[in-house]
């Protein structure tokens, strides 16, 4: 969520003083008033959505190749198809100045590239199914093609569609919300729907993958793609879109117009955080390093352990389903009670921490209760340092560019992560050569822990200057 997400919290200007709470009694009629809104269970749903292909095309996808005898150097290179997730902001200004094809003129600019996007990634699923992740050959059109590549660029559809399904479905959030409140409880909202996704794909993909198989059960994520298209017509098109779309704004082919939508997003973040600007994106990049970068082994690591599949998605299906909601749940409280920054700093700690138990259920082998308590950790780390982050990031957009700052920030928070984690298989190799493949595969797994510190650093230095987040949520005028 995408907002992977935090999504609690304000966007008042970190540096100002806190205003006096108000009663608490006032305090719960508001946040009641903002669960009955339409947008909430849409939200819900859109964040469902959102959720349903990362992984089919990222560590599931790794657990599927390695039972088909698919090298670690291959499961990791292929897993740079996800690096559409990190150039989303390339075409995100696209996406807020023009119209999707045909839907567009029916469902407005936010929705009809939703149902768009949409549609083309479970299609994408549905062949990827077809194809299957084999070394080999494949006759198609006349054509022999080599049956893994081919399997590769359907999942880079995939990876492309599901992105752009990204960059409008956070716009619809941050431009739907009527008050930091309610962006909070949006953020919130969709972080539990792209978490379930997660638990969906993570978890119960490997227990159906165990009684019907992988294609069937790709087929069936597919097919989940229908509750975001659901949500999609239950949505209503943001109020800002709208009034984007109808002001009248240069030529988009034209140089002026051009350069509005490439680069005006960008001049405006840096001119609204001046020498700032650079060291938060520094920060936001190197933010989920630890944890992009184990992420292609860890479910060839539980092939190579001698987990059962089915054993890993009851496991994370149950405890990891409880910890994760705790991690969520604690992030935004943490974020509400004391803000963005203390939020990010506990999330910096706890995200590259959770890499060791892995580096210890390494060493301690195949073990049920180890494995449990190390799924744990991990789901509460990571559902607590993804609401930390997105919110932290959504803080920092103005309407108006939404969906091309936003983009931009989330794409920055992935793309180092995403560049690197191809070389895991191949650094899971080098390290095997003078030591067994579990001990390699532990030492890894301490390294990535390692090379979270750096942010952890970058994250005090946000700390003690407080820099700040953008109260304003108008863009500045071209």
């Amino acid at each position: 969520m995408t907002s992977e997400s935090g999504r609690a919290g304000t966007s008042a200007d970190l540096s100002a003083p806190s205003p006096a709470p108000p009663p608490r009694s006032a305090g719960w009629r508001r946040v009641l008033s903002n669960l009955r809104q339409p947008k909430v269970p849409v939200m819900l749903l859109l964040g469902f959505s959102s959720g349903i292909p990362i992984y089919l095309v990222g560590n599931t996808l790794g657990y599927w190749m390695r039972e088909n005898g698919v090298e670690l150097s291959t499961i990791g290179f292929l897993s740079w198809v996800g690096l559409a997730y990190s150039l989303k902001f390339l075409w995100a200004p696209l996406i807020d100045k023009l119209d999707a094809p045909v839907f567009g003129r029916w469902l407005g600019r936010r929705r009809g590239w939703m149902l768009l996007s949409q549609g083309v990634a479970a299609a994408a699923l549905v062949a990827m199914a077809m194809i299957e992740p084999r070394q080999g050959q494949l006759l198609l059109g006349g054509f022999v093609l080599d049956q893994l590549a081919v399997f590769g660029v359907l999942a880079l559809v995939v990876a492309f569609a599901s992105s752009t399904q990204d960059i409008v479905i956070d716009a619809w959030r941050i431009e739907s919300a009527d008050s930091p409140e309610q962006q909070g409880l949006l953020t919130s909202t969709a972080t539990l729907g792209y978490r379930a996704a997660l638990l969906v794909t993570d978890s119960l993909i490997l227990i159906l993958a165990a009684h019907a198989g992988w294609a069937l059960s790709y087929d069936v994520m597919a097919a989940l793609m229908g509750v975001g298209v659901l949500a999609t017509l239950m949505a209503r098109e943001p109020a800002a879109s709208v009034l984007a779309a109808a002001t009248p704004h240069p030529a988009l082919f034209t140089p002026r117009g051009l350069f509005d939508a490439l680069v005006g997003p960008f001049l405006a973040f840096f001119r609204e955080h001046g020498r700032w600007a650079l060291l938060m994106l520094l920060t936001i990049s190197l933010y989920r390093l630890p944890d992009f970068l184990m992420g292609p082994m860890a479910n060839p690591f539980y092939a190579d352990l001698a987990m059962d599949k089915e054993l890993v998605g009851q496991v994370r299906g149950s405890f990891g389903l409880i910890a994760t909601i705790a991690g969520v749940a604690a992030a935004g409280l943490s974020a509400v009670r004391f803000g963005f920054i203390p939020t990010l700093i506990a999330g910096a700690v706890l995200g590259p921490g959770s890499n060791l138990a892995f580096a210890y259920l390494a060493l301690h082998g195949n073990d049920t209760g180890v494995f449990t308590a190390a799924m744990v950790i991990d789901n509460f780390c990571n559902g607590y340092t993804g609401v930390a982050l997105v919110g932290y990031m959504s803080s920092l957009t103005n309407i108006g560019y939404t969906a091309t700052q936003y983009a931009l920030l989330s794409s920055f928070y992935a793309l180092l992560g995403k560049v690197l984690k191809g070389l895991s298989g191949v650094a899971v190799e080098h390290l095997a050569i003078d030591r067994s493949l579990l001990e390699a595969y532990s030492l890894f797994f301490v390294g990535t822990a390692v090379l979270g510190i750096p942010a952890l650093l970058l994250c005090i230095v946000l700390a003690i200057r407080r820099p700040p987040t953008i109260e304003s949520r108008v863009a500045p005028a071209a």
